[in-house]
């Protein structure tokens, strides 16, 4: 783990592996610097240096409380600073809106943005997170875990039942404490898709066939952004980087490195 100062005060930490041009991984909710793009890593390194991060509270990165989306952008920004060269940037879900957020102070360093599903900022979870921040007071993050993707992310149950007996699961759990301070920060942010509808840098956004549209940002960017591409997953949701991993690595592979 290699590790920089973010302008915002954090100690941010970063793993490096392959080789090619550098792409930077943000990872989102639930996940960390190596869950997230598990499945994708033996793809990735074969084509790119990947300089993933790990958000607040993962890796050796500060656990910090009260933080917000923008200064995890400034983390973003500190990463590509240290990098020193143009780079490639992918954001998944809470990730994604941190990528988006990094392009004000980075759109002449990076060369092209992928995101794949940035969340809409959830009015409705403000009510849900009355019940979150319950179960985290008394260390039930089973249950918190549990909560979130059927209340936000609107999981089926069957589809969560068959989630909870995969070896995917107890990751998912592990990093609860930690997507906690992402759930505060994102249901702060405000985000308004016009402030992006000057911004050049070429833009493929990914979004799963069977993902609800209603939960993600795509559609309001699709309508802003002057050089954007849409490409959807068949057959995914929000994951299809660890459910179709083949798939999700020849989508990013294609758009980064076409003329």
């Amino acid at each position: 783990m290699q590790r920089v100062k973010s302008p915002s005060g954090a100690t941010v930490s970063y793993e490096i592996y392959g080789t090619g041009p550098a792409l930077v991984l943000v990872h989102g909710a639930f996940s960390d610097h190596r869950t997230n793009w598990e499945f994708v890593r033996p793809l990735f390194e074969k084509q790119f240096t990947v300089y993933a991060i790990a958000r607040r509270g993962r890796g050796e990165t500060d656990a910090t409380q009260g933080h917000s989306l923008e200064d995890e952008s400034k983390d973003v920004v500190a990463v590509v600073d240290a990098i020193g060269q143009p780079i490639f940037l992918l954001g998944h879900s809470y990730g994604a809106q941190t990528a988006l957020a990094a392009m004000s102070q980075l759109a002449d360093r990076v060369r092209k943005l992928v995101l794949y599903e940035p969340p809409v900022p959830p009015v409705a979870a403000k009510a849900a997170l009355a019940s979150l921040e319950t179960l985290a007071s008394v260390g039930d993050w089973e249950s918190f875990s549990v909560t979130f993707f059927r209340d936000l992310l609107l999981t089926s149950p069957q589809e969560l039942e068959a989630l909870r007996a995969t070896e995917l699961w107890p990751p998912i759990v592990r990093d609860a404490r930690a997507s906690l301070g992402d759930i505060r920060a994102i249901i702060r942010y405000h985000f308004n898709a016009e402030r992006f509808r000057e911004l050049r840098t070429p833009v493929l956004l990914q979004t799963g066939t069977e993902s609800p549209p209603q939960l993600y940002v795509t559609d309001a960017l699709a309508a802003v952004l002057p050089n954007v591409r849409v490409e959807e997953l068949a057959g995914q949701a929000h994951e299809a980087m660890t459910t179709a991993p083949e798939m999700y690595a020849e989508s990013v592979t294609r758009f980064l490195l076409s003329s």
